[in-house]
């Protein structure tokens, strides 16, 4: 049962990652849906409270977790924990603790420092799934194109999510003038095709297909960058479903 909890955490929480995961071999899945789900309930954590310190408690039940993996101890009984240590290796469970240290960003109301301090954020988060989702599915190498495309999907979904950000009193974006949104969505264009050219492991490739949406977000944010803080750059619901039914049948990324 633990699996399909961590399913439904997936579903209702990440729907793109959730059609990705449902759309790769059985195998792969099963190992893909628990490391989906935590990056799931660690994003929400410092969300459920307007309390700094109790979000805090809850990233650190997180990195505790990670912690009893890493070091091979008994894992705390939960739903998604409990399934998280079936597929996490202790390398594994170590390079998520800066995704779950990144969260405490959504704690605060600071704005980044600076360009690079906003990147640093992305390549922890959205560029240590990709890795741990390659990982998970016994890819060994890659790791520059892993990243890379980590962090153009990262961009992609902080675009989408900074107005619901800005309606939280948060600053998403170290610069939010049209021209240098435009350039910081063409950046993501530049590392998505730097994955291209390098590819991705072929044990990665559903894992990498999460990414599908990747292109078009940031095409759109490229083009139009006042879409970025209106809203506006999602596909119509019959285009992004038909984008990754042909990926999956083709067995692509």
């Amino acid at each position: 049962m633990s699996l399909e909890a961590c399913a439904e955490i997936l579903r209702r929480g990440d729907p793109d990652r959730f059609l990705a995961a449902m759309s790769a071999p059985v195998a792969a899945r099963a190992r893909l849906l628990p490391l989906y789900a935590f990056n799931v309930e660690v994003a929400r954590a410092p969300w459920v409270t307007e309390e700094p310190l109790i979000a805090e408690m809850r990233l650190q039940w997180w990195l505790d977790v990670l912690d009893e993996i890493a070091e091979g101890r008994p894992v705390r009984s939960h739903e998604v924990a409990t399934e998280l240590a079936g597929v996490l290796d202790a390398e594994a469970a170590r390079a998520l603790v800066p995704l779950v240290e990144a969260r405490r960003w959504d704690a605060y109301r600071e704005p980044f420092a600076d360009a690079a301090a906003f990147e640093a954020h992305l390549a922890a988060g959205a560029g240590a799934l990709m890795r741990a989702s390659a990982r998970v599915l016994g890819a060994k190498d890659g790791t520059a194109a892993l990243s890379d495309l980590g962090f153009a999907m990262g961009l992609a979904g902080w675009f989408r999510a900074v107005p619901e950000l800005v309606a939280r009193g948060r600053q998403p974006l170290p610069d939010d003038r049209p021209e240098a949104v435009a350039e910081l969505a063409r950046s993501g264009l530049v590392r998505l095709a730097s994955a291209r050219r390098e590819g991705v492991p072929a044990q990665a490739v559903p894992a990498a297909r999460a990414a599908w949406r990747t292109r078009a977000i940031l095409s759109r944010a490229a083009a139009e960058p006042g879409r970025v803080l209106e809203g506006g750059l999602e596909d119509a619901e019959i285009a992004r479903r038909a984008g990754l039914l042909w990926r999956a049948l083709a067995g692509r990324w």
